[in-house]
């Protein structure tokens, strides 16, 4: 094992990742598996560097000036001649001239390097912004470039003229090949300094670590039949827990797994179609950008279609309802199935693709998080696939089974009015994340979780068969609503869409092109990252103003449930701790990230969700 060389507590200086500039830094850690050294900027930023990239303060003592150790001979000699009785005065004035031509070759010299090093510290931060999705510099300080460009044009076109003769001194080549090469180091910085930080293990586990992570694949199926379970019980309250099982035989059918299969790779095929634009991801840590086909709202149109046609032949879509339970139990069979493929494959996967935050080590913990940040077949991404596609639109489908279950068992000529409304805001809500499909590709299910048990799990059980529960409640639990109260409940589903929808389109407008006109008005607090931190618009209302605009459509969803039990408001107390649960665990990752300036962004917006509450 390699000793150690800088001990905790110590100042030294550590090179910026993907630059060659060196600041002054705190040694905070030092981990003995990935020999790298955890060091604390300044600004409070915090990062990983390797031993290579830290140096001591001594070694960046300032060094005396060229001038200053010329030889006493030299200026003897330059003295001697500039006395010869020959040339009087001559002497002096070649001196004088050699004095002003290397001053005008400093000044030209350094006008050029800070107007090379301001254009290149522009063109990084401005890259840096436009890959975390905030604002850049375009179009706010475009009036100080043109100024400096005007003040350096005569200089500039005198250095052109020297290019064209080849008149440059060795030294002055060489250090314009350093002014030079400084811009791909920093068209570089964003990438070298994430793969830098691709290959170390997860330190911080989240849910519970591995024992926590290993009760939840228990808790999460038990969970759902148990809701299951319970609705289908004349009085589904809490007390009358537990409810009655079912035999184990009941749970299983061949022919209703059949069906889930035929789902899943009937929506895999719709996904496969050459219809609809390829757009680029996010950077990877790699700098390497993955391509997604964005089809998910024509799908969901073919899927409408096959539906549709089934109807027409008299299929029994009521099926759905009479299976449920088989269908839930086959659902998170195959997710079960397919975490596992997902990890198996992820023991082959080379570093820098492994999921950042499910690199731990523990089998447990790597198979619940997600080994694999983007595990794909071919072309073929399954966790952007399953993220929208089976269990999204399987929700929808749902619904309209548990509509028409309603009206065959109650012989309705049409469906009640609560139950519409279930179905039209649900359906809404699906729509709208079809038609912004290209939004999922900026949020941290796809950028920063790996594919696992978790996400598999919620995509193809949890979503359809736990987000459907009031629609399920209201087929054997009718509840009677008036029109004043529908009215009612729909402006409040509105006015949480409103919410949700703005500030979503608010934040991926501005992570995709920050200089879009219609986000001049923002304003934002830099960092030392090179990001910003949004303060105006939603994003400076509360710190997470999309977790408040799904809580009221949450709950404006359970409303036209009634208020007998407390079962159909399972999916809002669950929404809640959810979002309360991501805020905290984005907030431990920003302060972390941003440092100083996130107290400042804190200080500026300090409600989190609820204003004025929380």
């Amino acid at each position: 094992m390699p000793a150690r060389r800088f001990a905790d507590g110590e100042v030294v200086m550590g090179r910026w990742p993907g630059s060659v500039l060196y600041y002054e830094v705190q040694v905070t850690g030092y981990n003995d598996v990935t020999h790298l050294y955890t060091v604390k900027y300044k600004d409070g930023t915090e990062l990983e560097l390797k031993e290579s990239d830290i140096r001591s303060q001594s070694s960046f003592k300032p060094r005396k000036s060229q001038s200053s150790s010329s030889s006493p001979s030299r200026r003897n000699t330059s003295r001697s001649r500039s006395r010869s009785p020959g040339r009087p005065g001559r002497g002096r004035r070649r001196s004088s001239s050699q004095s002003r031509e290397r001053k005008e070759d400093k000044k030209r010299t350094a006008q050029e390097t800070d107007l090379v090093l301001l254009v290149l510290f522009k063109m990084n931060e401005n890259n840096t912004r436009r890959y975390n999705g905030e604002p850049d510099s375009t179009g706010r300080n475009d009036t100080s470039c043109k100024i400096l460009e005007q003040k350096f044009k005569p200089d500039l076109e005198i250095q052109r003229v020297l290019d064209q003769y080849s008149l440059h001194s060795r030294r002055e080549e060489k250090k314009k090949e350093e002014i030079y090469s400084e811009k791909k180091i920093f068209e570089a910085a964003t990438s070298t300094a994430s793969t830098e930080k691709a290959s170390p293990k997860t330190k911080e586990l989240e849910f519970g670590g591995r024992i926590g992570t290993f009760m939840m694949m228990l808790l999460l199926p038990a969970t759902v039949l148990y809701l299951l379970l319970m609705c289908k019980q004349d009085d589904p309250s809490l007390l009358n827990f537990p409810p009655p099982l079912p035999a184990l035989e009941s749970l299983w059918e061949t022919r209703v797994f059949g069906i889930v299969l035929l789902w899943f790779f009937l929506q895999a095929l719709f996904y496969l179609l050459p219809i609809g634009k390829v757009v680029e991801g996010l950077p990877l840590s790699s700098g390497r950008k993955l391509h997604y086909r964005i089809n998910g709202f024509y799908a969901f149109v073919l899927t409408a279609a096959s539906i549709g046609a089934l109807l027409y032949f008299q299929f029994e879509l009521t099926y759905l309802y009479d299976h449920f339970l088989q269908f839930a139990v086959s659902a998170a069979a195959f997710s079960l199935g397919l975490s596992i493929y997902l990890y198996v494959r992820s023991l082959r996967t080379p570093e820098e693709e492994l999921a950042p935050g499910g690199n731990s080590g523990y089998l447990v913990y790597d198979f619940f998080t997600g080994h694999e940040l983007n595990p794909r077949i071919g072309s073929f991404d399954l966790k952007y696939f399953c993220e929208l596609r089976p269990g999204l639109i399987g929700w929808v489908v749902i619904n309209l089974a548990m509509l028409l279950a309603e009206m065959k068992l109650h012989n309705l000529s049409a469906p009640s009015l609560a139950m519409v409304l279930v179905n039209g805001f649900q359906l809404l809500y699906v729509v709208d994340a079809l038609w912004n499909e290209e939004a999922v590709l900026t949020t941290m299910d796809i950028t920063h979780d790996g594919f696992g048990f978790m996400l598999a799990f919620g995509d193809l059980v949890w979503v359809p068969f736990v987000y459907s529960l009031q629609a399920f409640y209201l087929v054997t639990h009718p509840t009677a609503i008036s029109w004043p109260v529908a009215s009612a409940i729909t402006v409040l589903n509105c006015i949480g869409y409103y919410i949700f929808r703005s500030a979503n389109s608010q934040k991926n407008r501005f992570r995709r092109n920050p200089s879009d006109p219609k986000l001049a008005y923002l304003k934002f607090i830099p960092t030392a990252t090179g990001k910003g931190l949004l303060v105006t618009g939603w994003w400076g209302f509360v710190r997470h103003p999309n977790y408040l605009g799904d809580i009221i459509m949450a709950l404006a969803w359970s409303l036209p449930c009634g208020f007998n039990h407390i079962l159909p408001y399972f999916y809002v107390i669950y929404f809640i701790c959810l979002l309360v649960h991501r805020e905290a665990r984005d907030e431990h990752h920003c302060k972390k990230k941003y440092g100083l300036a996130w107290e400042r962004y804190c200080q500026r917006v300090p409600y989190r969700i609820f204003p004025y509450i929380y």
